[in-house]
């Protein structure tokens, strides 16, 4: 019997918004996992060091290195390759530390409303089987680099990327942030109160990549942004988070301290993704897809 071709399911009939969705996400939910198995199975050394090759790897492949070929253009594309002028890394950094800030400065104003519940975000993230501070501290930094790569590629380069070409950056930066939220519901710290922070987190992502046609500020940002996680809210080997709400101490120093961080900080971010637009669009030739 024929077999006609064309009935048969093929990856091109699928709609290129939904090829971009299905990719982004299979991209950051298997790559940030490879950190966890050589952790798990290799040891601290020689798994810092399989991880680093394989984020080296990784990243070649995203921008258009090795197969399939017939993806490449498409890879380099979606991972947005550009040489962003001085004045545009100026702002890319800003955007970056601005952007870490203003999340845990978040965190912080969360949990001076509502108490800070340490078992449920320390949950899962328990270093204690590895011997030495020094060692949890490469853990901390590989498994920030590790999430910093691997989803900003998936979700701000694989998922967004097409779909701003078909139906806007809005619609694209909202999808992309809703299934990085998505991703992240899985964890114990994923509360309630998190959840729009999560979110809140993928807009400034989606527009910082958009804005500066590069993966690199927002792969700086979401870097600095999970050492903190890590190091502090996760595991606590940087201290622990002791300030009680404000229903039980007051409106105190510490409070308005983080509310002025919160503003002045996401100010900044605003600005930066401002800045470094007006900039993209003054050197369009830098981007190869805008």
């Amino acid at each position: 019997m024929k077999v006609d071709s064309h009935s048969l399911f093929s990856w091109r009939s699928i709609p290129v918004s939904l090829q971009a969705i299905i990719a982004g996400f299979l991209v950051a939910a298997i790559t940030t996992n490879i950190w966890l198995l050589l952790l798990l199975n290799l040891g601290v050394g020689a798994a810092a060091v399989a991880e680093s090759l394989f984020l080296a790897l990784f990243l070649w492949w995203a921008h258009g290195g090795g197969p399939p070929r017939s993806a490449k253009v498409a890879r380099a594309n979606a991972f947005r390759s550009v040489a962003l002028p001085p004045g545009q890394w100026l702002w890319g950094l800003i955007a970056a530390v601005s952007f870490a800030a203003t999340v845990h400065a978040s965190i912080v104003l969360l949990f001076r409303f509502v108490s800070y519940p340490e078992a449920a975000f320390r949950h899962g993230y328990d270093l204690s089987f590895i011997p030495s501070q020094n060692l949890r501290w490469v853990v901390v930094v590989i498994s920030a680099a590790s999430a910093a790569v691997c989803e900003e590629s998936g979700f701000r380069g694989f998922m967004q990327q097409p779909i701003e070409q078909r139906h806007g950056v809005k619609v694209a930066v909202v999808i992309s942030s809703f299934f990085f939220m998505s991703l992240h519901l899985t964890k114990a710290w994923a509360l309630f109160g998190m959840v729009p922070m999560i979110f809140g987190a993928g807009m400034l992502l989606g527009f910082l990549a958009w804005s500066a046609g590069s993966l690199i500020p927002g792969m700086i940002g979401h870097f600095v942004m999970d050492v903190g996680l890590f190091a502090y809210w996760w595991t606590g080997i940087a201290g622990s988070f002791h300030a009680r709400p404000i229903t039980e101490s007051g409106v105190d120093r510490a409070f308005v301290i983080a509310c002025f961080v919160f503003a002045v900080s996401l100010t900044f971010v605003l600005l930066a993704i401002l800045r470094l637009r007006n900039g993209s669009m003054a050197h369009p030739g830098n981007s190869r897809c805008r």
